[in-house]
């Protein structure tokens, strides 16, 4: 084992441990819908055979599942790790 920290096999290269900075006004709508789908969820209130219940949709509007109330559909995202967002 080498424990020699100068080491660059060792080690994670500079470039690799800096954050990508891109400007979301340049994003194509492909990347836009594309943006956080895997962190966010949107609930929101919506009406099927005329009862009131609460949509869950991933950020590129994919339907993800119907809940009759909104704390359970909340729940369910956290439960995903996800960040629900109400959308109204």
């Amino acid at each position: 084992m080498n424990i020699d920290s100068s080491n660059p096999t060792d080690s994670v290269s500079a470039a690799q441990q800096e954050p990508v900075v891109f400007d979301v006004r340049h994003l194509s709508e492909q990347q836009l819908a594309a943006l956080g789908v895997s962190r966010i969820a949107y609930v929101k209130p919506v009406l099927v055979n005329g009862v009131q219940g609460f949509a869950i949709h991933a950020a590129d509007g994919t339907p993800m599942a119907i809940t009759d109330n909104r704390d359970v559909a909340v729940a369910a995202v956290v439960q995903h790790e996800m960040l629900p967002v109400s959308v109204h």
